[in-house]
């Protein structure tokens, strides 16, 4: 048996197997050649010290039955029965009770949901993964799909008007980006290292409100009778039908809002609409955090679109401020320790280039030495 198998099996007895581990899992224990040298592994393993007469089975079926039931709420149950297979082979055969006595099978298990996959967080508070190159549908909390995923697109369904609110949030981690399409047929372009939170339905007459953290460009559908609200940290973004790009990331200094077409408001929170600020096609309305008040200024709005092509555009833009850009990009963590470089500015553009020649270029412009180790860069 390989290094890795034991790992996938010993992260599966102490929950903290991933999605990704278990269907490998599931795949690997097809094989009755691999079955015996998993039960083998539990046997030698888990078993060797363990006293049979304080086994009791009949406890430990009890508890197995209970952590199968936790299971159902996490994983599918196609899966979830291949996987009880052998949870409850270790109990008939190997003595598990000693492992229930020890809390290892007790409660909900951990599910490890990882860093680099794109989730939907459904309104139940269950997490589906997003397989980027294959399809699945979105079902509510009765069972009725009301969306289909296919490749990096999600699209809802103009079903039946609710009556209340139920909400779906979709995460997308630094180094990919996704595209939605909500219920009213607005559509939302996602950049890396963001989330919205979004109603499954809008309730008709009353407000489309939508809530961001990171970046978004959204093609809203024109509705007079419902305004469509972006709430992105501390600012609000209320239109009825146009374009435009919102980037509200926690770490940056401002919140950007770049209007391409038609007309937004911009207002704080706990202010309305009619106290914000209009501005119109070609510029960029700013809610700087440390001063709390509300900047415009003209722009080229392709500077702050690109990114949905996979471009990156800097322009006047510190070494400091395009290093967060790149981590979010390329999934990546850039530690700098040169603080001259940090503070200066650049102009460049790239064009889905790897970050060794991007590096490279910012290289000849300003002499700097870098490492690159696994996921992170060193700037010195």
């Amino acid at each position: 048996m390989s290094l890795k198998s034991q790992k996938i099996i010993t992260r599966f007895l102490t929950k903290q197997i991933t999605w990704d581990e278990q269907e490998e899992l599931i795949i690997w224990l097809e094989n009755p050649k691999n079955e015996k040298e998993f039960k083998n592994f539990i046997k030698l393993n888990y078993t060797i010290d363990f006293n049979m007469k304080t086994f009791d089975i009949a406890r430990s079926k009890i508890k197995l039955h209970k952590f199968i039931r936790s299971e159902r709420r996490t994983r599918p149950l196609r899966q979830l029965r291949k996987l009880s297979k052998y949870a409850a082979l270790i109990v008939l055969l190997f003595g598990i009770g000693y492992l229930y006595n020890n809390d290892i099978f007790s409660g909900t298990p951990e599910l490890l949901i990882p860093s680099d996959r794109i989730t939907l967080q459904l309104e139940n508070g269950s997490t589906k993964l997003i397989q980027e190159n294959g399809s699945s549908a979105v079902q509510d909390a009765h069972g009725n799909v009301i969306g289909t995923q296919s490749g990096t697109k999600l699209v809802y369904a103009n079903a039946q008007t609710k009556n209340r609110l139920a909400f779906n949030t979709l995460t997308v981690p630094y180094g990919k980006r996704f595209e939605l399409q909500l219920s009213d047929g607005t559509s939302v372009h996602l950049n890396a290292g963001s989330s919205l939170k979004y109603p499954v339905k809008f309730i008709k007459g009353a407000n489309r409100q939508v809530f961001l953290k990171g970046e978004a460009f959204f093609d809203v559908t024109s509705n007079k009778q419902a305004p469509f609200v972006v709430s992105a940290d501390d600012l609000n973004v209320e239109v009825f039908g146009t374009a435009f790009n919102v980037s509200a990331y926690s770490n940056d200094s401002s919140t950007d809002v770049v209007l391409v077409e038609g007309s937004v408001a911009l207002y704080k929170n706990k202010e309305s609409s009619k106290e914000g600020i209009t501005i119109v096609p070609g510029t960029k309305g700013s809610l700087v955090k440390s001063q709390n008040n509300i900047t415009i200024e003209k722009v080229d709005t392709k500077l702050y679109t690109q990114w949905m092509k996979g471009n990156l555009i800097f322009r006047n833009n510190s070494f400091e401020t395009i290093s967060k850009k790149l981590e979010r990009h390329y999934n990546i963590k850039i530690i700098n320790t040169n603080e001259e470089l940090n503070k200066e500015l650049f102009n460049a553009s790239f064009n889905e280039d790897s970050i060794e020649v991007i590096l490279s270029s910012f290289k000849n412009s300003y002499h700097f030495e870098y490492k690159i180790t696994e996921n992170t860069i060193y700037i010195f």
